[in-house]
């Protein structure tokens, strides 16, 4: 029969629980967000992003074999960003590893790494939510803590920047006497505002995230209707719409989720963004707060466990030191419902 002793064994080490606890997971994630997330380790708590002024001049032209004109050089300022550091523990009674009996040819050891690897599987699991949540923030701009209310980082404060916003006619309210563009016309507007902020910046297509209320007015727009409405004979109309479609170039999904009771996404907010940008979003993931991990480079989890007082069992801890950022945030844009910001 198992005993505590057990968790001396080199398993449960902070190498192997953070091992244990960095190996994949299926289905915890939304891949079309996450995928989006350029991901790096870092042996700090901060990171330092350029801000440039992405200046561009045309080249005169000159003289065969004299001096050609000297680029400007973009003035840069260092802005810095630290590091969320998000810890959560669990605790394993004696009870909960004394009562394990083997089965069949398991071991003792295995029975208890059972038990560890299932605590860790559930916070590993929250600790993917919550930085899904916080990517999201990041799109938006602004990423908040668990309450879904208290702010973590503004992303466009700390750039001294304004967001981007645009009107879409989602409900198709404009009378011909209001002079709107056609809906295509709104959606190639907004993705015109994007490549204007970026620059010169190589992007490869667009997306737009959507709530669910936006997204159902989308799918039955008449524009939108129209542009469908003899695609595979009405193979539009049957179809649930909800992972992804493409119109006007850009790809519409919507994006939706909650967990205890904070919604991942309002049902009117809608942006778009730019597809392939190098760097556009990142993720940086810091050391933990341990002396094993000191000077070392991130990893994105991290677990340890230490015993309870008077060696009534193990508190299990697992934590992600990461920030979630948008480099570029005015070339994220706001899409709002209506037919006027």
């Amino acid at each position: 029969m198992a005993t505590l002793d057990i968790f001396n064994d080199d398993a449960f080490s902070v190498t192997g629980l953070t091992k244990s606890i960095n190996e994949d997971v299926e289905g915890q994630k939304i891949p079309t967000i996450d995928e989006a997330f350029q991901e790096e380790g870092i042996n700090t708590t901060s990171v330092f992003i350029e801000k440039k002024t992405n200046s561009l001049d045309l080249v005169p032209a000159g003289v065969r074999g004299e001096a050609g004109a000297v680029p400007k050089r973009d003035k840069a300022k260092l802005i810095p960003f630290s590091t969320i550091h998000l810890p959560q523990t669990d605790g394993i009674l004696a009870d909960h590893v004394l009562g394990l009996r083997q089965f069949g040819t398991e071991s003792e050891l295995q029975s208890v790494q059972t038990v560890v690897n299932q605590r860790l599987a559930k916070m590993r699991r929250q600790l993917d939510a919550t930085i899904t949540f916080h990517r999201l923030g990041a799109i938006k701009g602004k990423v908040l803590d668990a309450d879904g209310a208290t702010e973590l980082l503004d992303i466009f404060d700390a750039f001294g920047l304004t967001q981007q916003a645009t009107f879409m006619d989602f409900d198709d309210e404009a009378l011909p006497e209001d002079d709107l563009p056609p809906f295509k016309i709104q959606v190639i507007n907004a993705k015109r505002m994007a490549e204007k902020a970026l620059g010169m910046s190589f992007l490869t297509g667009y997306k737009v995230y959507c709530g669910s209320d936006i997204f159902d007015s989308l799918i039955t727009h008449p524009d939108v209707e129209a542009a469908y409405d003899r695609w595979q004979d009405g193979q539009f109309a049957r179809d649930d719409q909800r992972p992804g479609f493409v119109y006007a170039g850009v790809e519409w999904s919507e994006i939706s989720g909650n967990v205890g009771g904070v919604d991942f996404w309002g049902p009117d907010e809608a942006y778009l963004v730019p597809k392939g940008v190098p760097d556009l979003f990142i993720s940086r993931y810091a050391p933990a707060d341990y002396m094993e991990t000191v000077n070392t480079t991130g990893l994105p989890y991290y677990a340890r466990q230490e015993p309870m007082p008077m060696n009534k069992g193990v508190t299990v801890e697992s934590q992600t030191n990461v920030l979630n950022l948008c480099t570029k945030p005015r070339a994220i844009i706001k899409i709002v419902r209506g037919t006027s910001l």
